[in-house]
Parts: structure tokens; C-alpha cells; sequence
């Protein structure tokens, strides 16, 4: 009954999830109250709500920061919750990135799977339901702004409406995801100068989110007079590093080209940002320069490149501690990385962290700093809500998958 239900509105919802799409609800800063993610993230969010509005469900717009989209009677609420809010743009795209291009079947575009097509999908398995059958509770469809970047949209959802009951997020993979990793978002920082080295950074240009991505590429720009060229050349080519020289009237710009990758899969991508540090790291010593920060990170974190944290790991259902380098930046004579660390469900953060200040205590001129904190989350796989939603999946595509655990963060 469901499916061809759907496959009756399959054109409408796909005209509907392309112009979606197509509004490029990237974050923007803004000093309108009323639009506290930018205008275009607000445009999205209008477009969804008046979309739920015109196929019968009942929807509210929460101060701008959210909204919802909702149908049925009841004390208890079951909520969907995704997000509207995309990523930044960045290069290689074949197709405009908010084109919603159709080709061979597929829709590319901004949003299309994170998370604008999971929302679309969810409001018409809601339509469907509404439809054709009658439900004691009630069922909403709660859409955030800025899953991206703070989260600021679900907290603001938490404080002045009500939670669901039981909810879920269609947000990652199927069949149905249990558990994931406990997050933290670190910095590690020195006071640096550099005025009276041979050799002096004088700018970092690593424009990523640190958060989510895996960085593809990074500048660094040294003020130096007397460089030997030919050490700098050898020392990228022995680690095979794609890393380019460009001279400039100061000294020299490196320019390091990685592989984008998840955060969470740091090991499918290549760290631009660990690559310019190895070279920088040598750089230095070559020219009898001592850096704390460089010589730290290349004993205790860039193992493999891509972060055996301090030669520690505690694997478990969920995987192994990962480690990410997402930001490498020189700010008012401090130099600094920010570091997203996935550590295994049954891990305590306190544990990963005590390893980081052991190793401090030798690098007197090091900061260590927690910036956010997102716990784990564990669902029994013998609970209701994940063997329901295993069940239906596997009903309907014929399979037999088990539940999975992720890096998060959903």
C-alpha cells in the first residue's frame, strides 16, 4: 500500500527536493533576530514549513532557529529530526552544486543525501501514513538550521519545546545506526614569533571545517633569505607528499594537497594539514630551529598521518579512536591546530585526555584546550525502537542487515 502510494507522488517529490535544493542554505552570520542562520538557511526552512503546510500538516516556525512539520492526536510525540543546513561549497564538482542536476537516476546537489533528501523522504512517508491510516500519537518532523556548525537550532528547540518521546534521525546509514562515538573538539597552541629564526612562518592559509572534514589543502608562507631549495625539495619527496614550492619576495610559499575525506574516516582522506607539518617539522631541524609545537605533533599525533592518538587506542563495537586535524592557523603571534578526536563508545574522554596532558608535561610552552564535548550515544540493539526500524527496512528491500555503529555525529 506504502509503496505505491509513494510511487504515485515519486514526480511531485522530486520536483519538490530539487527546488530545495536549490536554495544554497549555507550559514551565513547574521544580526537579523528573526533570521539567526542567513537568509537563504531562513528561505530553506520557509519553503519546508509552507510545503508541509500545503499537504495538510500542521507546522510552526520557531523563532527562526527551527521549525516543524506535524500530523496526528495523542499525549505521545514521535519525532523525526533532520536538517536543512548544508555544507560550504568546495571544488571538483561536476554539476552546479545547486543545480539539483538529475543524471542516470541520480540527483546531484548541495544537500541531496545530508540532509535535504532524508527530509523530503521523511514528509512523504508522513503524507503517506496520514493518509491511509489512523494513528493514536502524534508525529513531527522537527527541521534544524544549523546541524553544521553549532547546533544551535535543536538547542534552542529544547528550550522552549517539547521533546519527543521517542524520535529518530535520518541522518547517516542504513539500515539503522545504534551507536556512536564520543566526540570532543580540542586545540593545542604555542606562543610563536619566529623573529629571530632563519626560517620564520609568517602566514597559515587552511580555510576548513574543522569539524567535519578531512582538510584537502593548505599554505604556509616562511620569510626566509638564505633557504637551501634543494633540502625542502628532497624532504617532500621522500615522504611522497604532494606539496608544491612557490617562491614569493619573502621567502617561499608550500602549498599541501590532500584527499578530502569524513572526519570520522580520517584514513580515507590525506591530511594536507599533517603533511605541511612533517615538512615544516624537518624544515626546522634542518636549520637547527627547536619548535615544541611541530616536534609534539610529530611524536604523539601524526602517527600514520592520520592520528593513532599517542599510540593509544581502545577499539570496540563502534571501531577504533580517531583522530582528525581540521584547522592549522597563526593568529596575534600564536600558532595552533584544532583537533576532532572519535573516541569508542565504551571509552571515558577523560582517558584520551589524561594521555594528552602525560604528554605535555615534557612541552612547557604547549596549551591544551577542550572546546566542545559530544557525548556517545548507545541504543541496545534488542531495543524497540532499533529492532522495529531494522525490521521494516529489511521487509522492504528483502535484506538482512544487522544495525551498525558510526563515528557520529548524527
Amino acid at each position: 500500500m506504502f509503496s505505491k502510494y509513494i510511487d504515485n507522488k515519486k514526480e511531485e517529490m522530486i520536483e519538490n527536493l530539487q527546488k530545495l535544493i536549490q536554495i544554497p542554505s549555507v550559514y551565513e552570520e547574521s544580526n537579523n533576530p528573526k533570521k539567526p542562520f542567513g537568509e537563504n538557511a531562513n528561505k530553506a526552512l520557509e519553503y519546508m514549513l509552507d510545503l508541509g503546510k500545503k499537504m495538510g500538516f500542521r507546522t510552526k516556525n520557531i523563532d527562526g532557529y527551527c521549525g516543524y512539520i506535524e500530523f496526528g492526536e495523542g499525549d505521545e510525540l514521535l519525532g523525526l529530526i533532520g536538517h536543512l543546513d548544508v555544507v560550504p561549497v568546495n571544488d571538483g564538482w561536476t554539476y552546479p552544486p545547486f543545480s539539483a542536476t538529475i543524471v542516470n537516476g541520480k540527483i546531484f546537489g548541495r544537500g541531496a543525501i545530508d540532509d535535504k533528501g532524508p527530509v523530503m523522504a521523511s514528509l512523504y512517508a508522513m503524507k503517506a501514513v496520514m493518509d491511509t491510516k489512523k494513528v493514536h500519537k502524534r508525529v513531527r518532523l522537527i527541521v534544524g538550521l544549523n546541524e553544521e556548525n553549532d547546533w544551535k537550532c535543536i538547542e534552542y528547540y529544547k528550550k522552549h519545546e517539547e521533546a519527543p518521546t521517542i524520535g529518530f534521525s535520518p541522518d547517516a546509514d542504513f539500515p539503522c545506526i545504534y551507536a556512536e562515538k564520543s566526540i570532543i573538539t580540542s586545540n593545542i597552541s604555542m606562543e610563536y614569533s619566529g623573529q629571530n629564526d632563519k626560517i620564520q612562518i609568517i602566514d597559515i592559509d587552511c580555510n576548513n571545517n574543522p569539524d567535519n572534514v578531512v582538510p584537502k589543502i593548505c599554505k604556509v608562507k616562511l620569510k626566509a633569505e638564505n633557504y637551501n631549495l634543494e633540502d625542502i625539495e628532497k624532504i617532500i619527496e621522500k615522504h611522497k607528499f604532494k606539496i608544491e614550492i612557490n617562491k614569493t619576495n619573502e621567502g617561499l610559499e608550500l602549498v599541501s594537497h590532500g584527499l578530502e575525506a569524513h572526519a570520522a574516516h580520517p584514513d580515507f582522506g590525506i591530511n594536507a594539514i599533517s603533511q605541511m607539518i612533517i615538512v615544516l617539522n624537518e624544515i626546522f631541524i634542518k636549520n637547527n630551529i627547536q619548535n615544541e609545537f611541530f616536534d609534539f605533533f610529530n611524536k604523539y599525533i601524526n602517527t600514520d598521518y592520520n592520528g593513532k592518538l599517542l599510540e593509544i587506542n581502545y577499539p570496540d563495537e563502534s571501531g577504533n579512536l580517531t583522530l582528525n586535524v581540521g584547522k592549522f592557523s597563526l593568529k596575534n603571534n600564536k600558532i595552533s591546530i584544532n583537533m576532532n578526536i572519535r573516541i569508542p563508545i565504551h571509552t571515558e574522554i577523560e582517558k584520551v585526555e589524561e594521555k594528552f596532558k602525560q604528554a605535555l608535561e615534557n612541552y612547557k610552552k604547549l596549551n591544551y584546550e577542550r572546546l566542545e564535548t559530544e557525548n556517545s550515544l548507545y541504543v541496545s540493539k534488542d531495543s524497540y525502537l532499533v529492532k522495529t526500524l531494522c525490521r521494516i527496512f529489511n521487509e522492504e528491500n528483502h535484506s538482512n542487515l544487522e544495525p551498525i555503529a558510526i563515528g557520529g555525529a548524527t
